[in-house]
Parts: C-alpha cells; structure tokens; sequence
C-alpha cells in the first residue's frame, strides 16, 4: 500500500481520514509498513496522521528522546490538531509520553504498545554490527514472537540503517536517551484515558513492564495479545484494531457520517 507523502515547512506526513486526529508514533526501526493494517481500519473512522520521525536528521545533541518529543509538538502546532488520539510503538510510546507529560491540552488518549519508558532490552544492549546481515536477522527476528514476521524487506530496511556509520552512532544516541529518560516518577501526572496493547510473549518492553505502565497511569487499561511480542499492530492487526477500536470508542466524537 502506498500513502501520499504530504509536507508542510519541513514536516512529512501521512495523513488519510476525517474525524478526529489519531497520531500514529513510529519506533526506532519504525517504517509505515508498521502501521498498515492500522491506518487502513481507523481512516474510516478518523483523521489517521504519521509524522515522519526525523531519526537521523537531527544534530546529534538534538538525536534524543527529547529532541523528538519537540519535533512532534511543532508538528501538531503547525497542523492544529485538537482532541487527538496519541498511539506510540516503541520508542514512539517513549516520545508521546513525555509530549503528553509537556503538553497535555490537545491529547484527547494515549495509547502505548510496547513502549520505551520504563525498561526495554534494545540495540543499546550489543551495538549493531556493521555488515553482519545474520546478525541483524536475528535481532530483527526477535522483535516478533513468529520469526517469518522478519521478512527479507524488513531485515534488508534495517540493514541499509545499520551499515551506514552515522545512523549507527543516532541509533546509538537515541538508545541511550531512551534508557536515560526514565519516566517512572511522572507517569502519575497523566491524566488522559490510556490504552496499554502489549505483546505476551515482548522479549523488548517484557510484560511485567506494561505491568508497570498499568500501575503508575492513573486512568490506564491493560490488554495482553497471546503469541505476539514487540509490535502487536503488525504482528497481530486484527486483535489489536480491535482492542484500540472499543477503547477509543468509549473516547471519541462519534464519525460524521455522509448524508
């Protein structure tokens, strides 16, 4: 499926949809083929938008969890989003996390799968090895309970990332950031309904994490998908649409529908 790449100023966007915003955050290794599945189901019912995280655009001082939280503040100011439904995978979670915790008033939900925030077992645990293909296999295997989700374009996506020396030393970068950025202390502080889609079998942001995420959010609710592990919305699109379906149904402006 190909999307449309709009832009405004230095913005790239996917944006498909009416209704009320729901922004989509990509992880580290994050592409739009993550949220295929998802961007197909809930365009019919909202304005599905995903920025295009500047991963590796950003100086290196900038190359962290904060210097993306400000990149999709600008973004959702410059579009003039309201009453949006915020879903981060991965290092997304991380970065919506702390833009929900800076600025709090345009975010209708949160909703997190397999987050960063807390704990996650990362790259940053062995550094990628530079034109080692098996190596990168595996570790792209095991961001999926099935090990056939690690598709040949997949594995070949991340590779092209991790033989190029300066995206190594952003990934690196943004792997410690995240590490560093513990959010423990303030997850008490958000106050929007938010939806925890966890992998039972995530060997990244393990489930005692979402767990965790379930304790210190407030107003949080927990579902556990069986036989998926880091990124349900691609491993498991059907369970997670509808999970995310019935939770932001209980949130949302009801979709106006044609006359």
């Amino acid at each position: 499926m190909q999307y449309e790449i709009k832009q405004q100023d230095k913005f790239k966007y996917i944006e498909k949809g009416q209704g009320e915003p729901l922004v989509l955050l990509h992880g580290l290794f994050g592409a739009l083929s993550n949220f295929k599945d998802l961007i197909e189901h809930f365009s019919q019912n909202y304005k599905v938008v995903v920025p295009m995280l500047p991963l590796f655009e950003l100086d290196i001082f900038h190359t962290t969890v904060g210097g993306l939280e400000k990149f999709v503040h600008k973004f959702i100011e410059a579009r003039d989003y309201k009453n949006i439904h915020l879903l981060g995978n991965s290092l997304g979670g991380h970065v919506a996390l702390v833009h929900i915790l800076k600025h709090p008033e345009r975010i209708k939900t949160l909703t997190l799968t397999g987050s960063s925030g807390l704990f996650e077992n990362g790259m940053g645990d062995s550094y990628p090895k530079r034109g080692d293909k098996e190596y990168i296999r595996k570790k792209t295997e095991l961001t999926f309970y099935d090990p056939a989700m690690a598709t040949e374009e997949l594995v070949n996506e991340v590779f092209e990332i991790t033989n190029n020396r300066l995206k190594v030393i952003k990934i690196i970068s943004l792997a410690k950031s995240a590490i560093r950025n513990n959010l423990g202390e303030e997850l008490s502080q958000v106050k929007q309904p938010t939806c925890l889609i966890w992998g039972n079998n995530d060997t990244i942001t393990p489930p005692f994490v979402a767990k965790e995420f379930n304790r210190l959010i407030p107003n949080s609710e927990l579902h556990f998908i069986d036989k998926c592990g880091h990124a349900p919305m691609m491993e498991v699109p059907g369970e997670f649409n509808v999970i995310l379906d019935q939770f932001l149904a209980k949130h949302a402006e009801p979709a106006a529908t044609l006359a």
